[in-house]
């Protein structure tokens, strides 16, 4: 740091002030100030770092000026001054002034620059992280407005090429051609869900808890029509049971994240050459939580890969299906609003997934 400390020391005795300034000067960068008003004066004028006062002073005493001092400006590190053994002004120092450290009077030399240049570290590193801060909220308002206008970008052309493909599909007379559309279809397909799975990682893993009542019921509902609008699972008998006697209070964007990563998981791990697949969903909201469960009897996880299975980019199968992304969100969307998410699942046999989540209300 090539710039010298700030330092403000406040004493009513002159004499004090002007060794402090003699002796100090060189290392540091003094301003000092015969009672405090004067010193308050200066805080509001002057970038200060650290601000030393002496506790017994006519007027108002060190603690009442540091009160004062934090109301306008709590940044400066404040150390306090006392020629005496107070422990009511010390408590009071404390509650009222936040005092980082106390110096006996008269004064050392060297442990007073200590104290001085530690003071000065706290200082700088808490303005460092203010300023860290700052930026991450900034870049925080930045990515959300990105994320959707990127979604709105990308989802535009994408339905542009689905719609006129399927007017192509339309008035197509060679059928050997329509393979090619089908492949089409496809591709803007899996490029669309991969666009709502990332809309899905950044509202399970950056946006905060918006909390409202949950009708589980009505997002199951909402949830189970948008998947079958885009995918078929005719093959799939598909059971839920609700039970929800009790209000439940969450955050509603979360909740479909889970459900809808759950869901989809069991789909995409179904067995190819099984004759009944089944995915079953019950719901149980009591006064304080709720628990979903989500069984399938699908292909299964092995009992190696469990540890890992919600870390991001995680593929418990061979099976070249699915971004890595689905149970990392569950976990997360979960973990944020203080719940809990565990598997059991035989290799072969299907797989279970629970969550209980609190009411947050």
């Amino acid at each position: 740091m090539n710039d010298k400390i700030h330092v403000l020391y406040i004493d009513d005795e002159d004499n004090n002030l002007k060794s402090f300034r003699a002796t100090l000067r060189k290392d540091f960068k003094i301003f000092t100030a015969i009672d405090a008003d004067e010193g308050l004066k200066i805080a509001r004028e002057e970038e200060i770092h650290v601000v030393i006062a002496d506790q017994r002073m006519p007027g108002m005493t060190g603690t009442e000026f540091f009160e004062e001092l934090v109301k306008f400006n709590p940044d400066p590190i404040r150390i306090l001054l006392t020629g005496y053994s107070d422990i009511a002004s010390v408590i009071d120092a404390i509650n009222k002034g936040e005092v980082y450290r106390f110096i006996d009077k008269p004064w050392n030399i060297e442990q007073i620059k200590n104290s001085i240049k530690n003071a000065a570290d706290i200082y700088f590193m808490r303005r460092e992280l203010k300023d860290k801060n700052l930026k991450l909220k900034k870049l925080h308002s930045e990515m959300n407005q990105f994320v959707y206008s990127l979604s709105h970008e990308l989802r535009g052309p994408l339905m542009s090429i689905s719609g006129v493909s399927k007017l192509a599909k339309m008035e197509l007379k060679d059928p050997d051609a329509m393979e090619y559309f089908d492949m089409i279809d496809s591709a803007t397909g899996k490029l669309d869900d991969y666009i709502f799975k990332m809309l899905d990682f950044y509202r399970s893993t950056k946006i905060d808890n918006k909390i409202s009542e949950i009708n589980f019921k009505e997002i199951v509902d909402q949830q189970l029509s948008a998947y079958k609008a885009k995918f078929s699972i005719d093959h799939i008998q598909v059971d839920i049971q609700i039970n929800q006697p009790f209000a439940f209070y969450s955050d509603d964007a979360k909740i479909r994240v889970i459900l809808n990563n759950l869901f989809s998981n069991s789909v995409q791990f179904q067995k190819i050459d099984q004759t009944e697949n089944k995915i079953s969903l019950n719901i149980e909201v009591g006064e304080d939580a709720a628990t979903i469960t989500l069984a399938d009897n699908g292909i299964g996880i092995e009992e190696k890969h469990h540890p890992d299975v919600f870390n991001l980019f995680s593929r418990a199968t061979q099976k070249n299906v699915g971004t890595g992304l689905g149970l990392y969100m569950v976990k997360e969307a979960v973990e944020q609003m203080g719940g809990k998410v565990n598997l059991t699942s035989v290799f072969g046999e299907g797989a279970t997934f629970e969550v209980q989540l609190p009411s947050m209300k």
